[in-house]
């Protein structure tokens, strides 16, 4: 199949890349052309582990092209999937500009009929409107149908959800187009769910909102652990291995970040407010979030005071999750910002996202690809991402370079029994501390 892929960030490039990836001839589209230039050499203009193989294997292959040129983009193309950015609003809500940018862009350049995807997390209804304005805009007389086909990627491991996912949702209300669609995916040999447009896009919203959710709840429940005694990794082990309730995303820790969990969350609150309904429960998910995401930085004031000023302290990983240099809604952002009220001396760790944290961090930090450099004479270690290079660190490396090994472990990383017997001061997420060292 001839496909189209407008939009080349996160979820476009990968899209593209893996539909190339099992055969399809797909042409990749952005307005940015030194992106495309870039993207044209074999180079992925995003970090995700394996993406760039497939990249250059299928460019060599001449089943990947990119071009900023809609014309030639869309030439003898039968399918277009739309995966541009649906960045938030001030109230919340979606801010579909671009997307229906494209929209009238598809409609003025179509010359032949489409099924046009939406990749795009977007509110219920968008794709009905999607269909409006390429009809009011279409320049020829061709047929253009609409599906949703939301995805549910995570960064750092995007390749392998795409072949290894849960479930592909395609909506629409044409059996033709749902047939086209589940055919063009099948090489993927991931289960195929069908349903109507408004139920695929609320899908999305839906699933990214209870995920978030199980992540605030299992943190308000560790902040309950750290007062009563209780152990919150014993208490998320003995609710995971209830069928009902499942292990995953009962992970303690500094709350969630990124590019979908916390857009996705207000977007869904503002949609309910549109229709009059007030979500309370994702109200509370959101606010538990922005305080958690703090949170070893008043672990650290309730240990140190005012004693704090001029500390040097190692902050370890900046981007919200390991293997991405993404830095939107990092918690990394948060803590800095709070500590550099303090006047402590920062210097932050991380592997890949350094040059992407000094576009949203302002203030005054020292930035080092070397763990070992940012922990020499440090007062205090504050563990915020769960690189590997993180968690493989023995607590005898703490011990030989920091001025004081004291460790703020936002990702409960290490185990306490462990820091007690290497003599380490060390405090995590709703586990009993270690202190008497």
């Amino acid at each position: 199949m001839n496909i189209a892929v407008i939009g080349t960030g996160y979820v476009g490039l990968v899209t593209g890349t893996c539909l190339a990836e099992i055969g399809h001839h797909v042409t990749c589209m952005d307005i940015d052309p030194e992106k495309i230039k870039t993207l044209q050499s074999g180079r992925s203009t995003i970090y995700e582990p394996g993406l760039e193989e497939l990249l250059q294997n299928n460019i060599e292959n001449n089943r990947l092209d990119f071009t900023t040129d809609y014309a030639t983009g869309l030439a003898n193309k039968g399918i277009v999937y739309i995966a541009v950015g649906t960045p938030e609003n001030e109230d919340g809500s979606a801010n579909l500009t671009f997307v229906e940018a494209v929209s009238k862009d598809i409609a003025k350049y179509a010359q032949n009929d489409l099924i046009v995807v939406t990749k795009s997390t977007v509110p219920v209804g968008t794709n009905h409107q999607i269909q409006n304005w390429i009809k009011e805009n279409l320049q020829q007389d061709v047929n253009i149908k609409v599906a949703s086909n939301p995805e549910f990627l995570r960064e750092g491991s995007a390749v392998y959800d795409t072949f290894n996912g849960d479930r592909i949702v395609i909506g629409t209300d044409d059996e033709n187009t749902a047939n086209t669609l589940e055919e063009i995916n099948r090489p993927f040999g991931v289960p195929v769910y069908r349903t109507d447009v408004n139920s695929a896009e609320m899908i999305k919203y839906a699933s990214n909102a209870f995920l978030a959710t199980k992540i605030s709840f299992i943190n308000e429940i560790a902040n309950i652990c750290e007062k009563t005694g209780a152990n919150v990794a014993d208490v998320a082990k003995g609710m995971g291995m209830d069928d009902r309730i499942g292990s995953k995303f009962l992970n303690a820790g500094i709350g969630f970040g990124g590019s979908c969990f916390p857009k996705d969350t207000q977007s869904l609150i503002h949609i309910a407010k549109e229709v009059d309904y007030d979500f309370e429960i994702l109200k509370g998910v959101v606010e538990v979030n922005h305080q958690q995401k703090v949170k070893l930085v008043d672990q650290l004031i309730e240990r140190f005071g005012s004693s704090l000023e001029q500390m040097k302290i190692a902050v370890l990983g900046l981007a919200f999750k390991p293997n991405t240099d993404d830095m939107r809604e990092a918690a990394s952002i948060d803590v800095i910002n709070k500590l550099s009220s303090y006047n402590v001396n920062i210097t932050a760790y991380d592997p890949i996202a350094i040059d992407q944290a000094k576009k949203v961090i302002k203030e005054n930090v020292n930035y080092t690809t070397d763990i070992e450099e940012a922990l020499t004479n440090a007062d205090v270690a504050l563990i915020i991402t769960e690189w590997d290079q993180v968690k493989q660190l023995e607590f005898n490396t703490f011990k030989k370079l920091m001025k004081t090994p004291i460790i703020f472990d936002g990702r409960n990383c290490y185990d306490p029994k462990e820091a007690e017997k290497a003599s380490v001061e060390y405090h995590s997420i709703g586990r009993p501390s270690v202190t008497k060292i």
